[in-house]
């Protein structure tokens, strides 16, 4: 069961990475730094950046839920 819920984990730990990097910058931050802050005209429409939004929050809350789940499994085991 604790094998189960560290694979899931770490899955769940890319799929965040790589959600989050997929936002567009909102400016002001390291994204200018490293091209993000350059507008372009054909930037994704705003139905795909909230669909991003909460396909991220789907997966952060799912990350976090394993967390406690995988101490709690931990913590009983031990």
């Amino acid at each position: 069961m604790v094998l189960g819920f560290s694979i899931a984990l770490i899955v769940f730990s890319l799929l965040l990475m790589l959600l989050v990097l997929m936002h567009k910058g909102k400016g002001g931050g390291l994204s200018d730094m490293f091209g993000g802050g350059m507008q372009s005209s054909v930037g994704g429409s705003s139905v795909a950046e909230r669909n991003l939004d909460r396909i991220t929050l789907v997966i952060g809350l799912l990350w976090l839920a394993s967390i406690i789940v995988l101490g709690i499994l931990m913590k009983t085991n031990s």
